[in-house]
């Protein structure tokens, strides 16, 4: 029963997204930047294999946990830097290496132990790897190439909360400042994959998105009657990489900050927060 229980906490990670469906995303999921770079010495899990862990960190590893590297703890703990559930976590080993902490180590200040090695081990390397997919799925360019800030939304051509965004974004598409990417999935609705068909086959896929985005009011794009084959795996894929990603609805928006790793937001960006996805304006 403890083993079940570890694998469960494991995959519901402290740095887990909250995220909603259409119809309730107008909550906003948003996520601070790290912290500056500090001086904890930390190392690369890079080359280690299967065993070269003591056994609870094996035991973890074989729930799920991915080791990106190690790095020095107080109180004669080591500290491991790894993704679970495609969430950063820390685990701090006992000096004696028979047991293993999950979680998040602090000083009599309230200082995270491990807050700078999480940075630079898992933070910047996951938002690589996120960045990374993100450029290679089935999106709509919205906005001008060479836009200084890219935004990539996961968007339901039936999703009202979409269009807000859509919407509310224009000052900053329409000036050159922001390209939006739409990745596109159909999961609101019956027809909203059929939508979405029809506009990645389009002749102008960011055409026939703004026509959809414009005509919202009156239903939007004419779906298509049948999904093509080449275009199934590509929403297929692109619904994949939105759960794996955190979020369970649209709009799912993921964007750079200043120091380039990856933020996200679960549902439409609410007051002042719209400037922080979007930037100066």
């Amino acid at each position: 029963m403890a083993r079940k229980t570890t694998q469960s906490w494991l995959l519901l990670a402290p740095i887990l997204l909250l995220a909603s469906a259409c119809s309730d995303a107008v909550e906003s999921g948003a996520q601070p930047a790290p912290a500056q770079p500090g001086a904890n010495a930390a190392s690369s899990a890079a080359g280690k294999k299967a065993g070269d862990y003591p056994a609870p960190i094996q035991a973890l590893e074989a729930q799920g946990l991915e080791v990106m590297g190690t790095f020095k703890a107080p109180s004669g703990l080591t500290g491991y830097a790894g993704i679970a559930g495609g969430n950063p976590v820390s685990i701090y080993l006992t000096g004696d290496g028979s047991h293993a902490l999950i979680g998040t180590l602090v000083d009599a200040q309230g200082n995270d132990a491990g807050a700078d090695a999480m940075r630079d081990l898992v933070v910047k390397p996951m938002s690589e790897r996120i960045w990374k997919k993100l450029e290679n799925a089935t999106w709509v360019q919205d906005g001008k190439t060479g836009a200084p800030r890219v935004i990539y939304t996961f968007t339901d051509a039936n999703c009202p909360y979409c269009h807000s965004f859509w919407e509310a974004a224009r000052p900053w598409v329409d000036s050159g400042k922001v390209q939006l990417r739409h990745v596109m999935v159909g999961v609101i609705r019956q027809d909203s994959a059929n939508k979405a068909a029809a506009i990645l086959k389009a002749p102008s896929p960011g055409n026939a998105l703004a026509d959809n985005e414009r005509n919202q009011s009156s239903g939007g794009i004419k779906p298509m009657a049948a999904i093509p084959a080449d275009v199934r795996p590509q929403l297929d894929s692109n619904e994949r990489l939105m759960l794996e990603l955190g979020f369970q609805g649209t709009p799912g928006i993921l964007f750079q900050d200043e120091q380039g790793n990856v933020q996200r937001r679960s549902g439409m960006p609410q007051g002042n927060d719209l400037n922080v996805v979007l930037g100066p304006r």
